[in-house]
């Protein structure tokens, strides 16, 4: 889970982490001396079994069931569900008692808890976010994602769906919003793809968007309350 791994290491955790996956990117200067132990959907159970570890950190959206209980027959697996804000906080927290490093989670959560304080809404703003092209998808009212744009003032076009549903090109349209997101992951969205989005919804404002700092709930989101506050400025100006 790579925003748990970046989690481990701001805890000072760095010789205790001992495995990571091809998705932990950060901190680069301490995930690339670690043995990577696969992907989040397809572990390599035989390395993580030569590195002998005494817990092992997971998460129900980002892994797959059947790769998670395989290892819960051999190891402690922690599995975090994480919906919200307070979800985030539990979770910070549930791993510094764990780790012996219960005074760190408690400072981290307490900076980014405050740094939530002081973002500013304003005038809401009916938002589509995508995260994915061919098919398009997007973003429902039971995810993370949603709970941060509804923390920044961006109201959700497709608040009535759950999870992660695939919308055609027509449904895009149909919702109507002023102000389209296009995150850098899982779909790297970039420059080229505005004018497809443009064609689809002319009226609409478009943005590409850092997709770490709405979706990862580790201790990269000291970080997210002021990058969505200087989206909100960006679309207000």
């Amino acid at each position: 889970m790579p925003s748990q791994t970046e989690l481990l290491f701001d805890m000072e955790l760095y010789d205790e982490v001992v495995g990571i996956t091809k998705f932990c990117v950060h901190p680069a200067e301490y995930v690339k001396d670690k043995e990577v132990v696969g992907g989040t959907k397809n572990f390599n159970f035989e390395k993580i079994a030569s590195l002998k570890p005494d817990l092992i950190l997971a998460n129900k959206e980002e892994n797959y069931k059947e790769g998670v209980d395989i290892l819960r027959q051999k190891y402690p697996v922690w599995v975090s569900d994480i919906s919200t804000l307070d979800d985030a906080f539990e979770m910070i927290n549930y791993i510094g008692d764990m780790t012996g490093r219960e005074l760190e989670a408690a400072q981290l959560e307490r900076r980014i808890s405050n740094s939530f304080r002081f973002l500013r809404k304003g005038s809401r703003i009916r938002t589509a976010y995508l995260i994915w092209r061919d098919p398009y998808m997007t973003v429902g009212s039971d995810t993370f994602i949603h709970h941060l744009m509804a923390r920044a003032g961006f109201a959700n076009v497709f608040d009535n769906r759950k999870r992660y549903p695939t919308v055609t090109e027509h449904q895009l349209r149909a919702a109507n919003p002023e102000l389209i997101l296009l995150s850098s992951e899982p779909y790297p969205f970039s420059e080229k793809h505005l004018e497809e989005f443009r064609a689809i919804c002319p009226n609409a404002e478009l943005l590409l968007v850092d997709g770490e700092l709405f979706s990862w709930h580790g201790s990269r989101l000291k970080h997210s309350a002021a990058y969505l506050q200087r989206l909100k400025e960006l679309v207000s100006a």
